[in-house]
């Protein structure tokens, strides 16, 4: 008996041997490999996560830079000192006004 499929194209191209090393081969490296592609679309997500973690800590640095080199004049140091730590000269008087939604913390 003769196998009435065996002069289709398609049946050729399915019994070709190198068709199916490759079905496999592609099979593994997307799926099962150490390197497959869900594995990399993972990392990937992360480096990106990382990257933008990165940008944010480089403008918190710039921006603790540029007060640190503000707290080299005397009175920015007292206005921060005022500001932060409600400090006080001796002749003066502080009122610290609170509003009842105030969101502020308070210094202990």
């Amino acid at each position: 008996m003769k196998n009435p499929y065996k002069d289709k194209a398609w049946f050729k191209f399915l019994s070709n041997k190198y068709i199916w090393v490759l079905l496999c081969f592609l099979v593994w490296m997307i799926f099962l490999d150490n390197y497959s592609y869900f594995d990399h679309r993972f990392l990937d997500e992360q480096i990106e996560e990382l990257e933008d973690n990165k940008t944010y800590y480089q403008q918190e640095i710039d921006k603790d830079k540029k007060q640190i080199k503000d707290l080299h004049n005397m009175e920015q140091v007292e206005k921060y000192a005022r500001e932060k730590y409600f400090m006080k000269k001796d002749s003066e008087d502080i009122y610290i006004i609170e509003f009842e939604n105030d969101s502020t913390e308070t210094v202990q």
